[in-house]
C-alpha cells in the first residue's frame, strides 16, 4: 500500500520524503506490536485562529471538556489493557494505541486521521510508500466526522469501527468498504421512532434535525416511515451548531406550532444548543422524542433542562455492564496514564498530569459512570479488532501468535467481517453485511428521582431481530409525561371521528387534518376515524347514530293498525247493511215493490255487493303469493258480477217500459232466463281474463325498496300490467254501458224510476274509479292499498245506497205505497 505524505527535495542529488508542517501529536498514546487509533471529541469547542495568509497560523485551540467523549477514550484504553493482560487472545502480542482529540470539528477530524496514518516523523526517508501507523481506527462519535474519517481511510483499506455513528448512509459498502460499527444503523431507529409515535396515537408532530449527514438521513427515513404509519408532520426544521440564526427560527416555529410532540433527530451538540434556547424562552410542556445521540446525555442535565425535557422518550444503547471499568475510569486511569495520584485537590502533579490540567478537573467525578452506555460499544470494537488479529496471527494459548506474519490493515478489515464472539457480559458481537451490529435499543424516559435528580429510566425495549408484532415492549404505566402528568398527552391535528362519521380532508392541509362528517342515510361507519362510510345491504338501513345497519321496517296494511281497523269496520258495516237489506227484501219478497224491481236480480246484486265488501279484506294483511292472486281476481270477478246485475236491472227497466207499449213483445226476449244468462256471460268474460292473467304472469308479493329508502314496502306486484288494466277496463266498460242505458231511462214514469237511482249509482261508481287511478298511482306504500280498498268500499256503498235505500225507505217508512193498487194507479195516471 502506498501513502503519499508529502514530497520535498532539499537537493536534487539527495531526494527525501518530508512532512510539510508540524506533526499532529496524539492526546494519549502507548506503543505496541499492533497499533489501534482512536478519534474522539474530548473537547467540544474549537477556536480557529485568524487566517491572514501572511503568517503561519497558530495551532487550533480546543476548550470545554466533553466528559462523555473522554470516557470513550478511557474505555478504549481499559479494553486494550485488559486484552494485553489475558493470555488466550493475543498471548505474546501487545496492542498499542494513539488517541486524538478532534474537538468536535470535521476540520480537526481530517488532521487526526492524517496523523493516524502518517505518524509523527518529519522525514521518512527516500520513499514515501509505507505502512499506516495504525491497523484499525476506533471512532468517531458523530456521523459527519465519521464520514470524513472513513472516506479518507477508505482508499487505503484501513478499517474504521464506530461506536455511535448511526447514519444509514454509512451502510453503503461501495462508498465505505472498510467501515464497521458496533451500533445499529438509523434505518431501524428512524422506523422505530415512527412506530413509537404511532403507538401512542400521536398523529400530529413536529420534526427537528441536525443539518448534517446524520440528521438529514435519519430524518428522511423517519418521514417516510411516519407517512406509512399515518403520522403527519406539522413542520420540518433543521439547523447546524454553527448557525445561530437558524436555531432562532427553529425555536420560533416550535413556540407557534400546535403539535405537542417533537421528534428531535439531533446530535448531542445541536440538542444542547436547542435546549439552552428553549430554556431561555421558557418553552415547556412539549413531549420530546429523542434519539440515542442525546437521550441519555448526562451533560444535558442542568437545573433548568428538566422543565423542557422532562418526560422525554427515546431510544438508547443499553447500559455498560463491564466489570472493572468503573474503578479504572475513576482511579486506575489517572494513576497509570497521567501519573496523577491522590484527590483532584491534593494530586501529585507529574509532567503528563500538568499537561492535562483541564481534564484533571474530572478526576473524582463519578456521577456519570452508572449511566455509561456507548462504552460497551467501544469495548466491543476493541475486542473485535483483537479477535481479528487472533485469526490473522493464528494465535493459540500454548504456542502464542505467529509474530513473523506482517499484519496489514486490509487483513484486519477482512477478518472483521468474520468475527463472531461473546464478551464477558454475555453480549454477542458480529457484523452484518453492511458492517453494522444488530438493532436493539432501550426505551428510556426522563424522570425525576425522589432526591430531585434526573434519571433515564428504562420503560421498554425495541429489538429489530424479533418478528414485527413483538419488536416493541413498553411499560406505559411506568412512563412519566411532561410537566409531571400521568395522563398520555394528546397531539393530533383533528380529534378522532367517532363511529357514524367519516373523515373529509381539510383543503390544503395534511391528511391528519380533517373534518368529521356524519354518514349519509343508509350508510354507516362502525370504526373510529373511518375514511369512508359503507353502504348498508339492500334490506338494511342505518340506525340513528349511523354506526350499525339494522333491518328495514317492513310496511304493509295490517289488520292491527288503526287504518286497517277502520277499513275493516267499514267493510263489516257494509256487509251488515247488505245482509239487513237482503233480509228485509226476503221478508217482503211478495210485496209489489220487491216484485216490480226484479227480486231475483236484486238478491243476486245484494249477494255480489256482499262479496265486493268482503273482497276488500283480501287487500289487507301481509302479502303472500296466494293473497296477491286472490285479491285482484276476487275484486275483478265480484265487481263484474255486481255491475252485470245492475246492467241486467237497467235492461229490464228499459224492456219493461217498451213492453207496455201497444204491440210490443220485448219482454219475451229478456225474461228471467235471459237475465241470468247475461249476468253469467258478462261474469265469465272477466273470469277468462283473470285466468289468462294468472296463467301468463300472475301478481306476486314484492319488496319495494325504491319508493322509501328507510323502509321496505311489502306489496303485490301486478305481474302483467296488461292483465290488471284489462280487468279494470272491463269493469269500467260495463259501468259506462250501464250508466249510458240508465241515463237514457232516467225520464221513465215514476213506476220505473229505478233507472234514476241506477244512474246516480253508476255516476258515483265511475267518479270513484276515475278518481282512483291518479290516487292509486301517486299514493306511497301501504296507502296505495288503502286507496284501492277505499275505492272498493265507496263504490260498493254507492251502489247499495243509491239502488236500495229508496226501496227500503218505502218498505219501512211508507208501507202504504207498497201496494199493487198504488203501483197500477201511478201507471194509469201516466
Amino acid at each position: 500500500m502506498g501513502l503519499l505524505i508529502a514530497f520535498g527535495a532539499a537537493e536534487p542529488e539527495a531526494p527525501s520524503c518530508q512532512l510539510l508542517g508540524s506533526p499532529e501529536s496524539p492526546l494519549l498514546s502507548k506503543k505496541g506490536d499492533v497499533m489501534i487509533g482512536g478519534a474522539f471529541s474530548i473537547h467540544s469547542k474549537i477556536t480557529q485562529p485568524p487566517l491572514s495568509f501572511t503568517d503561519k497560523p497558530t495551532p487550533l485551540r480546543c476548550s470545554r471538556v466533553n466528559l462523555r467523549e473522554f470516557r470513550f477514550a478511557q474505555t478504549m484504553i481499559f479494553a486494550i489493557k485488559e486484552i494485553n493482560r489475558i493470555e488466550f487472545l493475543l498471548p505474546n502480542v501487545s496492542i498499542g494505541y494513539r488517541i486524538y482529540d478532534n474537538c468536535g470539528s470535521t476540520l480537526s477530524s481530517m488532521r487526526a486521521v492524517m496523523a493516524l496514518m502518517n505518524g509523527d516523523e518529519l522525514i521518512v526517508g527516500k520513499s514515501c510508500s509505507g505502512q499506516s501507523t495504525v491497523h484499525a481506527i476506533i471512532g468517531e462519535s458523530e456521523s459527519s466526522s465519521t464520514i470524513v474519517l472513513s472516506r479518507t481511510t477508505g482508499p487505503f483499506q484501513i478499517p474504521v469501527i464506530s461506536h455511535s455513528a448511526t447514519c444509514e448512509c454509512l451502510s453503503d459498502r461501495k462508498e465505505y468498504p472498510s467501515f464497521f460499527r458496533t451500533i445499529a444503523s438509523d434505518l431501524y431507529q428512524s422506523r422505530a421512532l415512527a412506530q413509537l409515535v404511532k403507538h401512542f396515537g400521536w398523529t400530529w408532530v413536529g420534526a427537528v434535525n441536525s443539518d448534517s449527514d446524520y440528521g438529514n438521513n435519519g430524518m428522511a427515513i423517519f418521514l417516510a416511515a411516519a407517512k406509512e404509519e399515518g403520522v403527519c408532520v406539522e413542520y420540518i426544521e433543521k439547523f447546524n451548531r454553527a448557525e445561530p440564526q437558524k436555531l432562532m427560527k427553529v425555536v420560533d416555529v416550535i413556540q407557534k406550532s400546535s403539535a405537542r410532540v417533537i421528534v428531535a433527530f439531533l446530535a448531542h451538540v445541536e440538542m444542547n444548543n436547542l435546549l439552552q434556547e428553549l430554556s431561555l424562552r421558557n418553552i415547556t410542556g412539549r413531549q420530546f422524542i429523542g434519539v440515542e445521540a442525546w437521550i441519555t446525555a448526562d451533560s444535558l442535565v442542568t437545573p433548568t433542562s428538566f422543565s423542557v425535557l422532562g418526560g422525554s422518550l427515546g431510544f438508547a444503547v443499553a447500559k455498560a455492564n463491564i466489570s472493572g471499568l468503573d474503578d479504572f475510569l475513576i482511579k486506575d486511569f489517572w494513576e497509570t496514564e497521567f501519573k496523577c495520584k491522590g484527590s483532584a485537590n491534593t494530586v501529585t502533579e507529574t509532567a503528563p498530569c500538568k499537561e492535562n490540567g483541564e481534564l484533571l478537573e474530572h478526576k473524582d467525578y463519578d456521577h456519570d459512570v452508572a449511566e455509561l452506555r456507548y462504552s460497551t460499544n467501544i469495548y466491543k470494537a476493541i475486542y473485535a479488532v483483537a479477535h481479528s488479529l487472533h485469526s490473522i496471527l493464528e494465535c493459540s494459548k500454548s504456542q502464542g501468535c505467529d509474530k513473523t506474519v506482517k499484519v496489514s490493515p486490509w487483513q484486519v478489515g477482512e477478518a472483521l467481517k468474520q468475527v463472531n464472539f461473546t464478551i464477558k457480559n454475555g453480549d454477542r458481537v458480529w457484523f452484518d453485511s453492511t458492517g453494522a451490529a444488530a438493532a436493539r435499543y432501550e426505551v428510556v424516559n426522563w424522570q425525576s428521582g425522589s432526591d430531585g435528580s434526573v434519571q433515564f429510566k428504562p420503560v421498554g425495549y425495541y429489538d429489530a431481530s424479533l418478528p414485527p408484532g413483538q419488536r416493541f415492549v413498553l411499560k406505559t404505566e411506568a412512563i412519566m409525561w411532561p410537566a409531571g402528568e400521568t395522563q398520555l398527552p394528546v397531539s393530533v391535528c383533528s380529534e378522532s371521528c367517532r363511529p357514524g362519521t367519516h373523515k373529509v380532508l381539510q383543503k390544503g392541509k395534511p391528511v391528519c387534518c380533517y373534518d368529521c362528517i356524519p354518514c349519509a342515510e343508509g350508510e354507516i361507519s362502525n370504526s373510529t376515524d373511518s375514511n369512508v362510510c359503507k353502504k348498508c345491504p339492500e334490506e338494511y338501513w342505518s340506525n340513528h347514530d349511523r354506526d350499525v345497519c339494522i333491518l328495514k321496517n317492513v310496511e304493509f296494511l295490517s289488520f292491527n293498525e288503526i287504518m286497517g281497523e277502520v277499513l275493516v269496520c267499514f267493510t263489516l258495516f257494509g256487509v251488515l247493511l247488505t245482509l239487513i237489506v237482503a233480509t228485509l227484501f226476503f221478508m217482503k219478497k211478495d210485496t209489489p215493490l220487491v216484485k216490480a224491481n226484479n227480486s231475483e236480480l236484486s238478491f243476486l246484486l245484494l249477494f255480489s255487493l256482499t262479496l265486493c265488501f268482503l273482497c276488500s279484506l283480501t287487500f289487507m294483511g301481509r302479502p303472500s303469493e296466494w293473497s296477491c292472486m286472490l285479491r285482484h281476481t276476487a275484486f275483478g270477478i265480484t265487481f263484474v258480477l255486481c255491475i252485470s246485475c245492475v246492467l241486467g236491472k237497467t235492461i229490464v227497466v228499459l224492456m219493461a217500459f217498451r213492453a207496455t207499449l201497444p204491440g210490443s213483445n220485448m219482454m219475451k226476449w229478456f225474461g228471467p232466463a235471459q237475465q241470468r244468462l247475461s249476468v253469467l256471460a258478462f261474469t265469465l268474460i272477466q273470469v277468462v281474463i283473470c285466468i289468462l292473467w294468472l296463467t301468463i304472469n300472475p301478481p306476486f308479493p314484492f319488496k319495494n325498496m325504491k319508493h322509501f329508502k328507510e323502509k321496505i314496502i311489502l306489496e303485490c306486484a301486478l305481474g302483467s300490467p296488461i292483465g290488471f288494466w284489462a280487468v279494470l277496463g272491463y269493469i269500467g266498460l260495463l259501468a259506462v254501458l250501464c250508466f249510458v242505458l240508465a241515463f237514457l231511462g232516467r225520464k221513465l214514469p215514476d213506476n220505473f224510476n229505478e233507472a234514476k237511482f241506477i244512474t246516480f249509482s253508476m255516476l258515483i261508481f265511475c267518479a270513484v274509479w276515475i278518481a282512483f287511478i291518479p290516487a292509486y298511482i301517486s299514493s306511497p306504500g301501504k296507502f296505495t292499498v288503502a286507496v284501492e280498498i277505499f275505492a272498493i268500499l265507496a263504490s260498493s256503498y254507492g251502489l247499495l245506497f243509491c239502488i236500495f235505500a229508496p226501496k227500503c225507505y218505502i218498505i219501512l217508512l211508507k208501507p202504504h205505497l207498497n201496494t199493487k193498487k198504488h203501483m197500477m194507479g201511478k201507471m194509469q195516471s201516466t
